[in-house]
């Protein structure tokens, strides 16, 4: 049983009034919980990952109740969300692709009946890279206001045996979306694209 010792956990908000135009009625918050934790697999290459997922399932759910808490602590007003990963530069891109499902399926979990896949975005960085985690809509793909990315980093990390995990949510779609498309009021809830 791999073990994922965290060394670090770091939780980011942001509340954005206006992005250059008249002030929101309501401001967009959108946030990121990151853990930076020891990469069991680091320089050596492991046929089967799989299982490693189940021993991630506890961390998923701490970062995810974290970031609820941080957000407010009502799910009600999220309704974007997303993940990624940054593998420290001993491991592969596959070590981040641990945390599709003890992520996303946390979030799921916590945030209710949600339909749409969880954005993702992964990749192996030096020490001090930062990461644009995507945001969409939780239950419907096609929201283009939730299109966004929240940019993320652990200046002290990650080392090469380690890997930042990171789950992101938002409150609302950008402050001046005018793009068109389907709507959060048109949302049928069906099939987690419309």
């Amino acid at each position: 049983m791999p073990e994922f010792k965290v060394r670090k956990i770091a939780v980011v908000t942001e509340e954005i009034m206006h992005d250059g135009g008249p002030v929101a009625e309501t401001p967009r918050r959108r946030g990121a919980a990151m853990a930076l934790v020891s990469n069991p697999f680091a320089g050596t290459y492991a046929e089967e990952l799989q299982s490693a997922m189940d021993d991630l399932t506890a961390l998923g759910l701490a970062l995810t109740d974290k970031l609820i808490g941080a957000l407010g602590g009502d799910i009600s007003t999220i309704d974007g969300y997303g993940k990624g990963a940054i593998v420290g530069t001993a491991g592969e891109i596959e070590h981040g692709a641990l945390w599709h499902v003890p992520g996303g399926y946390a979030m799921r979990e916590r945030l209710g009946a949600t339909k749409a896949i969880v954005p993702s975005a992964m990749k192996v960085g030096a020490f001090g890279a930062s990461l644009d985690v995507p945001l969409g809509h939780a239950n419907a793909a096609y929201v283009r206001s939730h299109f966004d990315a929240i940019t993320v980093t652990a200046p002290d990390g990650p080392r090469p045996d380690e890997i930042l995990f990171v789950l992101a949510m938002s409150c609302g779609g950008r402050v001046h979306s005018r793009m068109g498309g389907l709507e959060v009021w048109q949302i049928k809830g069906e099939d987690g694209l419309r």
